[in-house]
């Protein structure tokens, strides 16, 4: 039987016993903030965990490796990995959104979805599940009315992208493999992302809400997010859309004031909506001002427990990270 560790952000974490259900991972976007927390956690587990990394041309043989791209994706033939995390796709949160960026975020998750699911569906013997990152951005603006995974997709580009690229995996399962769409909430972490982002203006005293602060702002610690990529990798049941947010939406006000409180500061300094329309255009639209209050019905369903339920108890773990 599998052992339970905890760790000290308090978190229980099922252990992979002497090699029992260890299984090979093919990462995407290893290299990133999710991608490399997530390989450390998975090697901690004692899973084998190979990164595929791209390539601007050819790939070198004998690599594993993919030029998304140009629809190339290699797979040496002794890699038969059971677990693929599909992570890759231009940051959609770093800049504002010119026609060229929007073009870069479309096109970087059509073309890897594509190649990916292509190359998977070519080998001789499919992996067991796939999960594919996704994000809330599914249901567009909602208001006060809380989403769950029965819902369908809202208006504004985000929700346009997710509705492009989930659909893309359908042929995976077609075939049989579990996929899982892994809708994530703004992952928290101090090493990259919103919060890496918003750390210095709060650390000194000069953070606060943006535009009304009462949208809703539905959030994920980044070690919460690696623990449920481990439960959906042992829960069969779990497929489809799952929305990878911990049950803790707050609107951006509280979530502004919870910040101050985990950096000893006060944060009432606003940013007015007029003014993040200036700077961010659509993306500030979209990413800042919208409200996205977003729940976990199918981890909750699925009997997932969760390690960080309340902002709070995030930013307290994830800001004692060394």
């Amino acid at each position: 039987m599998a052992g339970v560790s905890v760790r000290p952000d308090g978190c229980r974490v099922a252990c992979v016993p002497g090699g029992m259900n260890m299984k090979t991972v093919l990462v995407t976007g290893a290299s990133g903030l999710v991608g490399g927390a997530l390989t450390q956690g998975l090697q901690a587990d004692g899973h084998r965990v190979v990164p595929l990394p791209r390539f601007g041309g050819e790939v070198p043989a004998g690599v594993a490796g993919w030029n998304p791209a140009a629809g190339v994706c290699v797979l040496p033939a002794d890699l038969n990995p059971q677990v693929v995390i599909h992570l890759a796709g231009e940051n959609a949160g770093s800049l504002r959104w010119t026609a060229a960026k929007k073009r870069r975020i479309v096109q970087s998750r059509v073309d890897g979805a594509r190649t990916l699911v292509a190359a998977l569906l070519a080998r001789p013997q499919p992996p067991e599940l796939v999960l594919m990152a996704s994000a809330v951005g599914w249901y567009g603006d909602t208001g006060d009315r809380p989403a769950d995974e029965e819902d369908g997709p809202g208006e504004g580009f985000l929700a346009d992208v997710c509705r492009q690229v989930e659909p893309l995996a359908a042929p995976l399962t077609q075939a049989g493999v579990r996929v899982v769409q892994a809708r994530f909430g703004v992952v928290l972490s101090p090493r990259g992302g919103a919060l890496q982002r918003l750390l210095p203006s709060f650390r000194l005293g000069l953070g606060g809400p943006v535009g009304s602060g009462r949208q809703w702002f539905s959030w994920v610690a980044l070690p919460e997010l690696v623990q449920m990529v481990r439960f959906a990798m042992h829960t069969p049941a779990l497929a489809g859309p799952v929305n990878f947010v911990a049950p803790g939406a707050v609107p951006y006000r509280d979530f502004a004031a919870a910040l101050g409180r985990a950096v000893h500061r006060p944060a009432r300094l606003p940013l007015p909506a007029p003014v993040v329309r200036a700077l961010f255009g659509e993306m500030g639209e979209q990413m800042l001002l919208a409200s996205s209050r977003v729940v976990p019905g199918r981890l909750s369903q699925a009997g997932y427990r969760f390690c960080h339920p309340t902002i709070d108890a995030a930013l307290a773990a994830v800001l004692g990270e060394r």
